[in-house]
């Protein structure tokens, strides 16, 4: 079994970032960054994920998701639908077992509540990527 990465392991990762509130992207980007992930894009709404999701080849989509028009759970299936594999974490300040069991049945691989801070997001990413090929 391959051993998790460590910190400063991370820096091929391609992570694209969604949420539609811009000092929560920024920051998100920016410690992502700072940890040695590769921020492949950025995207304000659901619907610019899905398109930016299919251009960039992300590793991982941290998708917010309480969103106008096309919430993280939508933009989640329509993802999943053309890229079947797609690691997505649903990072969220609505945690609940019914939100948790909807983002399962939307093929989310992860729920991480906001509250408990981009540590623990950061850790899940390299949990659902410890197996990529780091070449």
């Amino acid at each position: 079994m391959t051993e998790p990465l460590k910190k400063g392991e991370a820096v091929n990762l391609k992570v694209l970032v969604v949420d539609d509130t811009e000092h929560v992207r920024d920051m998100l980007v920016q410690m992502l960054e700072l940890d040695g992930f590769d921020v492949v894009g950025q995207a304000a709404s659901g619907e610019e994920a899905i398109d930016l999701a299919q251009s960039s080849d992300p590793n991982v989509v941290v998708m917010d998701y309480v969103m106008p028009d096309l919430d993280g759970l939508s933009a989640a299936k329509a993802i999943k639908e053309d890229r079947p594999t797609q690691a997505i974490i649903l990072y969220t300040a609505y945690l609940d077992a019914n939100v948790e069991n909807q983002a399962r049945e939307a093929g989310v691989a992860l729920v991480v509540g906001k509250v408990e801070g981009l540590n623990q997001l950061e850790r899940h990413i390299n949990e659902l990527c410890r197996d990529f090929d780091r070449a």
